[in-house]
C-alpha cells in the first residue's frame, strides 16, 4: 500500500513491510495503531527571524501548526508524518475495499517483508524510549 505498509488480507490488518508487526485492523485507520511523536514543528522549520524580537519569524506556529510522526511500535521505522492543527484526530488518508482486494490477490504471491538488524541502534534507542 506504501513503502512501510501492507495489508496482510488474509486477517485483514494493516502491517509493518519492515518487520511484519500487525498494526490495525484494515477496516480502519492505520495510524490508530502506531505510535505517535507530536513534535514541535519548530524543530523541523528553524525560525528566521529572532524570536524575542519578532512575532513571526518564518517557522510554524505551535498553537497553529502540528507536526506528528507514526512509527511502528515493534521496529520503529517512521511509517508517515502529517502537518494538521493541534488536537484534531489523525487523518484517515487511505481506505481500500478489503473484499475487492483479496479477488484481486487471490492467485498472487505475497511481497517479501524486509528485515531489520537486532543490532540497529535507532531501532535500540526507539524501542527504550516507548517502552517508558
Amino acid at each position: 500500500m506504501t513503502e512501510y505498509l501492507a495489508i496482510d488480507l488474509d486477517r485483514e490488518m494493516w502491517e509493518c513491510r519492515c518487520c511484519g508487526h500487525l498494526i490495525q485492523s484494515a477496516r480502519e485507520n492505520y495510524k490508530k495503531g502506531l505510535l505517535v511523536y507530536d513534535r514541535n514543528p519548530r524543530e523541523i522549520h528553524k525560525p528566521l527571524l529572532d524570536t524575542t524580537k519578532y512575532q513571526r519569524s518564518f517557522a510554524p506556529d505551535p498553537a497553529w501548526c502540528a507536526l506528528l510522526e507514526y512509527y511502528c511500535p515493534s521496529c520503529g521505522t517512521m511509517v508517515e508524518t502529517e502537518y494538521t492543527v493541534p488536537g484534531h484526530p489523525p487523518l484517515h488518508d487511505m481506505e481500500f475495499d478489503i473484499d475487492a482486494l483479496r479477488a484481486q490477490w487471490k492467485d498472487r504471491p505475497a511481497p517479501a517483508v524486509r528485515e531489520i538488524p537486532d543490532d540497529d541502534e535507532r531501532i535500540k534507542q526507539l524501542r527504550h524510549t516507548h517502552a517508558h
